[in-house]
Order: structure tokens, then sequence, then C-alpha cells
């Protein structure tokens, strides 16, 4: 557990699974839980942490980009992207994150 908090990459990979994962949970729980039974008490507080935790992804990303001298169109678009794609960010931890 250490790797994921001593390093900028291992926070950027730390932040990445717990940002998708909150992504999973508003899409696939929070979002039924709304239209379906009409009640929107987790889109509240589940959005809000997903959006803290998708501005931390952002800054982190920044942060190794500017460490690794990603090209702004390249690693650092595709990692970006990523976090806007149910599962992106696991897919991108597996085949750019995990190899830096």
């Amino acid at each position: 557990m250490n790797k994921y908090i001593s390093t900028n990459i291992g926070r950027l990979r730390l932040i990445a699974f717990v940002e998708g994962v909150s992504f999973l949970i508003l899409l696939f729980i929070a979002m039924p839980y709304k239209y379906v039974w009409g009640n929107p008490s987790l889109v509240k507080s589940i959005g809000q942490l997903h959006g803290i935790l998708f501005v931390l992804f952002v800054i982190a990303t920044v942060i190794v980009a500017n460490q690794e001298r990603w090209k702004l169109f390249g690693t650092t678009a595709k990692v970006l992207i990523s976090s806007l794609i149910p599962f992106g960010t696991f897919y991108i931890d597996k085949h750019i994150l995990s190899k830096i």
C-alpha cells in the first residue's frame, strides 16, 4: 500500500481506482435508484463524492503528466478522457499507468 501513497503515479493510480468505482456506483446504483424508485438522495451524496474525486483525478493527472513529460494530446488526453467512460480508469491503469 505504501507504493500507492509515496509516489505521484501511485497516488494517481489509487485516485483513478476510487474515482472509477464512484463513477460506477453513481451510474449503476444511484441513477437507477433516482429514476426507477424516485429517490434522488444517493445521487446527491455519491455525485458530490464523485465530483471531488474527479477533480483530484484531474489534478493528479496533471502532476504526473508534468513529471513524466507526457504530451498534452497524447497520453495526458487518454488518461483524462478515461475518467469520462465507464470502466475507463481501470483500462488506463492496466495499459498505461501500471507500466510507469
